[in-house]
C-alpha cells in the first residue's frame, strides 16, 4: 500500500535562470489567457466548451515546456468542469478568470523534465541549486516549481512512499476544544496558549500596506514595497505553521486518541471573530493534525460541535452560557470547572461514548514542554 507525501525545498536560481522562470511564467500566463477566450468564443458559438483533446492541441507551439503547457490546459478544463458541477447544485460559483502576472505562481511537471541529484537539473532551465535539507525517500512522480509572493523559489515534489506499520502508542486519550484566549484547552485540564502571529505583526503590515497604497502602479518603488509587505505575511504563514506543526507533533507523541470538534471555519469567520480564527489556524490545524496521526499511532476523532460549550460534561445539562462567562456551573449537579475544560471534556465523551476516561484527575498524563500550560500558571 503506497500513500503520497510532498517534500518542499528552497531553490536558488541564478539572475538569468530566475528571468527564464519568470518569462516562463509569462508564457503560462498568455497561454491561460488565450485558452480561455477561446473557450468563451467556442461556448458562445456553439453553446457547448471545447472538449479536452482538442483544447490540448491549441498548447503547441506555446514556448513553454510540452507536459508543462498541458498542465495548463487540463487546469483550465477542470476549473470549467468544476464550476459547472457546483452551479448544477445550485452553488454561485464564478467562470474562470483571465489572470496577470502576477497570479500565475507555478510551472508543472507531471513526468519528464527534470532530474534531482546534488543539484536539482529541470529543462529549459538546466541546473538550478537546491537546499536539500533532509533526504526524499520513495519514487519521485511530479514537480512544481513554485515563486513565492516575496520572491523566493521554491521545488515541490510529490512522491510516492510505502506504509510504515504505525507506532505502538500506549498514551492516554484526551479532548480538545478550540478558543481564542488559548489556542486549546484539553480535557485534562492543559491550555495551549494562542501565539496570535497576525497580532504581533498586525501595526507592521498597517504600515508598509498604507506605504504599499501611496506608491505609484506599475513602478520599480511600488514592486519594492510589495516585495516588503510579501515578507512581513510569509513571516507570520511561517511562524503560524511552525507552531501548529509543533503542536500536533507533542500531542499525537503524548496522547493516543484526541478528540475535536468538526467546525466548520470557513463559515465561523463569516459570522464573526474571523481575524482570530484564521490567525489561530483551527483547520489547518485539524489537517495537520490528520494527516500525522496514523503514522504516529494516534487517532483523531471528529465529534458535533452543537452546545459543547453549554453541556455540563458530568450530567449533560444544558447551562446557558455567554462569552464572558469563563467558568461552567452547572445547577443541576453542582459541578464546578472552567468552561473550556469542560468542553474539552464534553467533546472527549462524544467521542468515546462516554467510556474510556479522560484522565481529568491527571493520572498517567504527560506534560508537552514548551506549548502547554497548566491554568493558572505562567507560559512556559
Amino acid at each position: 500500500m503506497e500513500r503520497i507525501k510532498t517534500y518542499k525545498f528552497r531553490v536558488y536560481p541564478t539572475k538569468k535562470q530566475e528571468e527564464l522562470l519568470n518569462h516562463h511564467l509569462w508564457l503560462s500566463k498568455e497561454l491561460w489567457n488565450v485558452l480561455l477566450q477561446k473557450e468563451k468564443e467556442h461556448y458562445n458559438e456553439t453553446g457547448k466548451f471545447i472538449e479536452k483533446t482538442e483544447l490540448q492541441k491549441l498548447t503547441k507551439n506555446s514556448g513553454l515546456f510540452s507536459q508543462s503547457a498541458q498542465a495548463v490546459c487540463h487546469r483550465l478544463h477542470n476549473a470549467i468542469m468544476k464550476m459547472i458541477r457546483e452551479r448544477k447544485q445550485g452553488k454561485n460559483i464564478g467562470f474562470p478568470r483571465f489572470k496577470n502576472f502576477f497570479r500565475v505562481k507555478s510551472l508543472y511537471y507531471p513526468q519528464a523534465g527534470f532530474k534531482l541529484e546534488e543539484k536539482l537539473e529541470v529543462s529549459p532551465f538546466g541546473e538550478i541549486k537546491i537546499k536539500k535539507h533532509r533526504e526524499i525517500h520513495g519514487a519521485i512522480k511530479t514537480l512544481t516549481l513554485k515563486r513565492s509572493p516575496s520572491g523566493k523559489w521554491f521545488a515541490m515534489f510529490v512522491v510516492y512512499v510505502e506504509k510504515k506499520i504505525p507506532k505502538q502508542n500506549n498514551g492516554p486519550k484526551t479532548g480538545l476544544d478550540f478558543g481564542l484566549m488559548n489556542f486549546a484547552t484539553l480535557s485534562d485540564g492543559f491550555t495551549i496558549p494562542n501565539p496570535k502571529p497576525l497580532s504581533k505583526h498586525e501595526q507592521k503590515l498597517i504600515f508598509f500596506q498604507r506605504r504599499l497604497s501611496k506608491k505609484k502602479k506599475k513602478s520599480r518603488n511600488r514592486n519594492k514595497a510589495r516585495i516588503k509587505l510579501a515578507n512581513i505575511h510569509e513571516k507570520i504563514k511561517n511562524m503560524r505553521l511552525d507552531f501548529l506543526h509543533k503542536t500536533s507533533n507533542s500531542l499525537l507523541s503524548n496522547y493516543s486518541f484526541i478528540a475535536i470538534e468538526k467546525l466548520a471555519a470557513r463559515e465561523m469567520t463569516i459570522k464573526g471573530h474571523g481575524k482570530g480564527i484564521n490567525d489561530a489556524g483551527w483547520g489547518m490545524f485539524a489537517f495537520i493534525l490528520c494527516s500525522k496521526a496514523e503514522e504516529a499511532g494516534c487517532k483523531v476523532e471528529f465529534v458535533n460541535p452543537m452546545n459543547t460549550t453549554k453541556e455540563c460534561s458530568r450530567c449533560k445539562a444544558i447551562v446557558p452560557k455567554s462569552l464572558h462567562t469563563r467558568t461552567h456551573g452547572c445547577p443541576n449537579c453542582g459541578l464546578i470547572m472552567d468552561r473550556d475544560q469542560n468542553a474539552a471534556l464534553v467533546i472527549l465523551n462524544r467521542a468515546t461514548s462516554g467510556h474510556g476516561g479522560s484522565n481529568a484527575l491527571g493520572d498517567g498524563r504527560t506534560k508537552i514542554p514548551s506549548l502547554i500550560k497548566e491554568p493558572g500558571n505562567p507560559i512556559l
